[in-house]
């Protein structure tokens, strides 16, 4: 079989120059096993254009110094660069504060200082908080640690048989009891776009409050926390054509500024004594940012945002939708694989199984034909075990990505397939 599938794809175009698009991808340039890399990767990390990388070469050689806390040139310029990160996520998430932005090293940092502050102060014996099925276990785990020490219930939405949350089990599971909904806004393993401004409603109404893990939304999708009325709203960078180690979360103001610091360290405190409670804490959201930021991440953060801005989050999501209704069409037609998570709405996430195929031998043999896919669980154990597998190869896409792409992916997986069966 050929490298390359015949061309038989849709009469679609990107909303955007494309090839000039790519090349400000240096990575996608290179070569793996000797084929042209096709990246489809994404819902694990972006690749990053050179705009946001530069920034890191710009930061550490003309304005490598903390931030905050110094008084000359080189402190200035650092301070004004992450604030200025600060205020551009305030406008791409449409929050009505900057200060409503509190920087974390990503999604999980994120969830874990909600459960640590908010949680440990406000959950307790015969409280609950519902959980779905769809979530990553960053959703799930600390969740679990603070239910064992705090007492209270977890429970889970369910899905139905095409992957999509049951909306009228979560009514049903929403009472007095209910304090916190903790839900992903889309499914990393399946691509499922959860009704979050529904889900929000619901929940209020009992008066309880929701959690949203944009992590796999804000690369797809525009985002507006304030028409969502999330009360608590992550998203990583580096999902976003971003860095690593920096993320957001989002929170209304009256609820931050109610919750107690997680860490403790410089940049946190107003005061320090060693009287008794002699020490104070900083306004939100300093008070949640202890010690030296991740400050070059940050600003490259923002860099990436603006990129996004510069390209179109609609368009990119008209995009990603075209590759995934390429890329289901062309699968769909090879015996044997089934794909798991079909809900009519979904982001561009494909998961599959073959039958008589091990995932994690398709993942290796496709790399050889230079096409990088995800295999294994996706920290997401227990939805995969609920649709009866252990792992499943995922093709996740981005605004990079083209329609020939799909069809070298399609070309090496139906290789791939005869090789291992």
């Amino acid at each position: 079989m050929p490298d390359t599938a015949i061309d038989v794809r849709p009469a679609v175009q990107a909303p955007f120059d494309l090839k000039a698009l790519r090349d400000e991808f240096p990575i996608l340039a290179r070569e793996v096993h000797g084929k042209p890399l096709v990246y489809l990767d994404n819902a694990a990390t972006s690749q990053t254009p050179s705009r946001v990388i530069d920034v890191f070469n710009d930061y550490y050689t003309r304005y490598n110094a903390n931030i905050h806390r110094g008084l000359h040139t080189l402190a200035d310029e650092a301070t004004a660069a992450f604030e200025g990160t600060r205020a551009r996520v305030q406008a791409f998430l449409n929050a009505e504060d900057s200060r409503q932005v509190i920087f974390t090293r990503g999604t999980t940092e994120a969830i874990n200082l909600v459960a640590q502050s908010w949680g440990r102060q406000n959950l307790g014996a015969g409280d609950e908080v519902l959980i779905s099925m769809l979530e990553h276990h960053s959703n799930i785990v600390p969740w679990q640690l603070l239910a064992a020490e705090r007492g209270f219930t977890l429970k889970v939405i369910p899905v139905d048989e095409r992957g999509a949350l049951d909306i009228r089990a979560y009514r049903g599971l929403l009472n007095e009891r209910t304090k916190l909904v903790a839900v992903n806004h889309v499914s990393n393993a399946l691509g499922t776009i959860n009704p979050i401004k529904e889900m929000a409603r619901l929940a209020h109404q009992q008066g309880a409050l929701i959690l949203v893990d944009g992590a796999q939304a804000a690369p797809h999708q525009k985002i507006d926390v304030q028409d969502l009325d999330a009360d608590f709203y992550a998203f990583s960078g580096h999902k976003v054509y971003g860095p690593t180690g920096a993320g957001v979360l989002y929170g209304k103001k009256a609820l931050l500024d109610s919750m107690p610091p997680w860490q403790g360290g410089g940049e946190m405190i107003k005061t320090v004594s060693f009287e008794p409670s002699g020490t104070t804490f900083a306004e939100t959201p300093h008070k949640f940012e202890a010690g030296t930021p991740a400050i070059a991440e940050v600003i490259a953060m923002g860099e990436a945002l603006g990129w996004v801005e510069s390209v179109g989050i609609e368009a990119i999501g008209q995009w990603e939708s075209a590759l995934l209704a390429h890329a289901t069409e062309r699968v769909s037609q090879i015996d044997g694989l089934n794909i798991i998570g079909t809900a009519p709405n979904k982001a561009g996430v494909l998961s599959f199984v073959v039958d008589g195929a091990h995932s994690q031998d398709i993942g290796l043999l496709v790399d050889q034909l230079g096409v990088a896919i995800r295999t294994g669980h996706h920290c997401a154990q227990p939805l995969l075990h609920h649709f009866g597998v252990e792992a499943t190869c995922r093709a996740s896409f981005a605004a990079y990505n083209t329609l020939e792409e799909v069809d070298t992916f399609v070309a090496a997986l139906e290789r791939v397939i005869k090789m291992v069966r």
